[in-house]
């Protein structure tokens, strides 16, 4: 398996508020742990929030005894939100912080992840599909039919989102499984990306580079091109870049 993370401020925020972690270590009963987290509120609190609930995350896997994975990941999330919302309560400075989070592990060949908000999970291949729904207005307004997927990119409440870590006392956390297949190369990220990169040029970028390392500077170099107006957040994984083919 080969990994990369990155994460860039953009060209407009003084602040990076998006937090990016990986570990191909066991974490109680995970044997790897990739995270994309994007935070928000005022001052520090985004920066703060991001990096907390990764921290809150590491800290409850390790320690750990559930044997299923699901029940062990969404837990995690969802002590994560109960301790974001306690320090934001006592602490005026983190008032109203928050973050998303999208959080995969790879278990042979088999991908389990579990995401809120609109930080996103791409599986990369023969073309690009995004495995995770964002919980954003403008997805449930697509969902609901009231604008078409093309006129959602551009919408101006695109940043809106209905679900955030921090937001509410019970967090509502989506949980996924995905058979990964030879060839496979995930995507995870903040929305600094994905609203400055299309789909389509997103999976010529990771395709067309000579290694992930190569295809995620490319990624966010060209989100800074396009306008960088966000915090970029990134992890690859090439879940079976290191097997080799017998013919």
């Amino acid at each position: 398996m080969k990994t990369f993370s990155i994460t860039d401020v953009g060209m407009v925020r003084q602040v990076n508020q998006d937090y990016v972690y990986m570990t191909n270590q066991p974490l109680g009963p995970l044997p790897n742990l990739f995270v994309v987290a994007d935070g928000m509120g005022g001052h520090q609190a985004g920066d703060y929030a991001s990096k907390y609930t990764v921290e809150i995350l590491k800290r409850e896997l390790k320690q750990s005894d559930e044997g299923d994975i699901e029940k062990a990941l969404v837990s995690s999330i969802k002590t994560a939100n109960r301790e974001i919302i306690k320090a934001a309560s006592q602490d005026s400075h983190l008032k109203g912080m928050g973050t998303t989070v999208v959080a995969a592990t790879i278990v042979n060949q088999m991908m389990y992840f579990a995401n809120v908000g609109d930080s996103r999970l791409y599986l990369i291949n023969q073309g690009i599909v995004q495995l995770t729904k964002d919980h954003s207005l403008v997805e449930e307004m697509v969902r609901l039919g009231g604008i078409k997927p093309e006129e959602a990119k551009h919408h101006p409440d695109k940043n809106i989102i209905t679900r955030a870590i921090g937001a509410k006392e019970n967090v509502e956390v989506d949980f996924y499984e995905h058979r990964l297949k030879k060839g496979d190369i995930i995507l995870m990220c903040t929305d600094g990306l994905s609203n400055m990169v299309e789909d389509e040029e997103l999976f010529h970028i990771v395709q067309g580079g000579r290694d992930i390392v190569e295809a995620a500077e490319s990624l966010a170099e060209t989100a800074k091109e396009n306008g960088g107006t966000d915090n970029i957040g990134i992890v690859l994984v090439e879940p079976f870049a290191d097997e080799v083919s017998i013919c």
